[in-house]
């Protein structure tokens, strides 16, 4: 005889909680809807009592009640939503504190800021991937986008879009951001210095080439001309790659390089270090970003520091692209990029 287990039946789930609504704010906190939404979406325009802001968000907090920022896009015709596409390579510490600033300004101001990442779309088919979430600006932190992607945006409701970027894109705020400069910086640097035969980084990372082609370009540029010669040097970051150009570095006869950025300069000193090449005696190597790691290396690293817009100004310059979708498009002139030598160079 087999004896079969007594199991208890299984539980069900409870039943989800209905979702709360404005309405049941209202009533728990005792005032209108109308209040309600006042209340909560800040409205300037309407006096009401700090009695009944307090009654509430509390009852808002009680409820576990967020307003529905769909149905208050539609309510308004525009949302507070700013929409940041990522970048599409890693962001290093320089934008990373760039966008935490950024982001801060925009929250003070009543805005919502999002990051948006879109494998794969480029150009006006991005712009219409981002003006499909309706927001009000849209801070584009490169180039890539043309007229007819500010055109699609603008349709959609978006009453700013501001680039940063080299160039400027018609219909839209331009901040110029100069990446040859900082190419041009860094070469003109190491023939003051003395060098000339030089090499510049160029990341194997598929998507750096939109910040490192024009580097690339400037450092030409700076040297075109003279009596020094440029050499590519593609470079992936890992020890392997950078251990691996290290050992071909005395065929190469190079004595002065830069190295795309404070991080690959980083990478590949250690690496030029563990193969015996002096710096800066035999090699002068310049990084650019000017992180802070730099300073602690031995020799300290030689760099270029780059202005990036303060956060809170371009808060502002998005803040007032919003009240004023009419007003002629801003531009600025491109940010400077200044050498910061040091015992590397």
């Amino acid at each position: 005889m087999v004896q079969i287990p007594n199991t208890p039946a299984p539980t069900q789930s409870p039943a989800p909680r209905p979702v709360p609504t404005s309405a049941d704010v209202a009533r728990l906190a005792g005032v209108s809807r109308a209040t309600v939404s006042y209340v909560l979406n800040n409205a300037s325009a309407v006096r009401i009592s700090e009695p009944t802001r307090r009654r509430v968000h509390e009852a808002a907090k009680e409820l576990g009640y967020v307003p529905h920022a769909a149905a208050r896009t539609l309510r308004a015709g525009h949302s507070r939503m700013v929409l940041m596409p990522t970048l599409p390579v890693p962001a290093g510490p320089l934008y990373s504190r760039f966008v935490h600033e950024f982001q801060g300004a925009l929250s003070r101001l009543d805005y919502t800021v999002v990051q948006y990442g879109a494998t794969g779309l480029r150009g006006d088919d991005a712009a219409r991937a981002w003006a499909e979430l309706r927001p009000v600006a849209v801070l584009v932190p490169g180039p890539g986008i043309g007229p007819e992607g500010v055109a699609v945006l603008k349709r959609s409701g978006a009453r700013a879009v501001v680039t940063l970027s080299p160039v400027a894109v018609e219909g839209a705020r331009a901040v110029h951001l100069d990446h040859a400069d900082v190419g041009r910086s860094a070469a003109g640097h190491l023939y003051a210095r003395g060098r000339r035969r030089i090499g510049v980084v160029v990341p194997a990372e598929p998507g750096m080439e939109i910040f490192s082609a024009p580097r690339l370009a400037g450092s030409r540029e700076a040297l075109d001309g003279t009596d020094a010669t440029v050499t590519e040097l593609p470079l992936a970051f890992t020890e392997e790659s950078a251990a691996a150009l290290a050992a071909r570095w005395p065929a190469l006869g190079l004595d002065g390089v830069f190295a795309y950025n404070d991080e690959y300069a980083m990478l590949l000193m250690r690496a030029l270090q563990d193969e015996g090449v002096r710096v800066p005696e035999d090699v002068a190597v310049i990084g650019a970003d000017d992180l802070m790691l730099g300073r602690l290396l031995r020799p300290r690293l030689s760099t270029v520091r780059i202005e990036l817009p303060s956060g809170r100004d371009l808060a502002s310059l998005v803040d007032r692209a919003v009240r004023s979708p009419a007003a002629a498009p801003e531009s600025h002139e491109p940010l400077g990029a200044t050498v910061v030598q040091r015992d590397s160079t």
